[in-house]
């Protein structure tokens, strides 16, 4: 598939779980709705009560997110923050509560529904400190060394160009500033076959980097002080109704699926001018 046909991909599986939300439904794309109206074991209890209390409802169903990179990652008053591939706006929100009056938090999306469910999300929260933008991970559309904090959710893993992600968050990050994102990675050798089928239980469409390549990457483009903290390891039972349904036999690929597949919270940080 084309970098082109995986955007439109995405874009319209995004798209879908907005006007899902908005109907009054739930965003999930792979596994099935839990009782709260998450996706489990992959985006369910991601957010403590306060936080969930802290954003309208819809902004909490239309979260597609492998994590919560707003609890993990350092955000000081005063700061500005971009949240990559922001949907429903639930990590730009609280995020801008975290930096407070004198700080900026801007979610980027590229699908018009998420956009138009999160500055909705917005105005429910009445939170001022907000600005979402349209636009690409791959293109920024924010000068350079204009923020301090990136964060993202489950989202790179989506892109097809991830090398020009990881430069273009160098780009936009201030000298000293970080990188602080929740995403879905991979350890040690998944067969072909296998990890499609995982991938598309795990989150509608997915190209998850190995553990190894996603430092690399990160180190390529410039970044330091490189970590990589698993939130959420999968066992194949997590996701047996799934595969079963696509045809696969679960017990004969348990040993080369389980424990392999996780959610992951990657710092690194851009050096400080000398």
């Amino acid at each position: 598939m084309s970098t082109e046909n995986i955007r439109e991909v995405v874009k319209q599986k995004y798209g879908q779980a907005a006007l899902r939300v908005q109907g009054g439904g739930s965003s999930c794309c792979g596994a099935a709705p839990s009782a709260g109206g998450a996706c489990d074991p992959i985006t369910s209890n991601l957010y403590d009560t306060q936080q969930s209390g802290e954003v309208p409802q819809q902004a909490l169903q239309a979260s597609l997110g492998c994590g919560n990179p707003t609890a993990l990652a350092q955000l000081n008053p005063g700061e500005t923050v971009l949240d990559l591939g922001s949907g429903g706006g639930i990590d730009v929100l609280l995020s801008a509560r975290r930096v407070g009056a004198t700080g900026k938090a801007y979610g980027l999306d590229m699908t018009d529904e998420m956009l138009a469910l999160a500055r909705e999300n917005q105005r429910k929260a009445g939170v001022s400190n907000v600005e979402f933008l349209k636009g690409e991970i791959e293109n920024i559309p924010l000068p350079d060394n204009s923020v301090d904090v990136i964060i993202s959710n489950c989202v790179i893993n989506l892109s097809s160009d991830k090398d020009r992600v990881m430069r273009e968050a160098f780009r936009v990050l201030k000298p000293g500033g970080r990188f602080a994102v929740s995403d879905v990675v991979v350890t040690g050798e998944v067969p072909a076959a296998i990890r499609k089928s995982v991938e598309l239980w795990i989150g509608c469409i997915a190209g998850a980097l190995r553990d190894s390549d996603y430092t690399a990457k990160l180190a390529a483009a410039g970044f330091e002080a490189i970590e990589l903290e698993p939130t959420r390891i999968y066992a194949v039972d997590d996701a047996r109704q799934f595969l079963t349904g696509q045809g696969i036999d679960v017990d004969a690929i348990a040993a080369e699926v389980d424990g392999k597949f996780m959610s992951a919270f990657v710092r690194a940080r851009k050096p400080a001018r000398k």
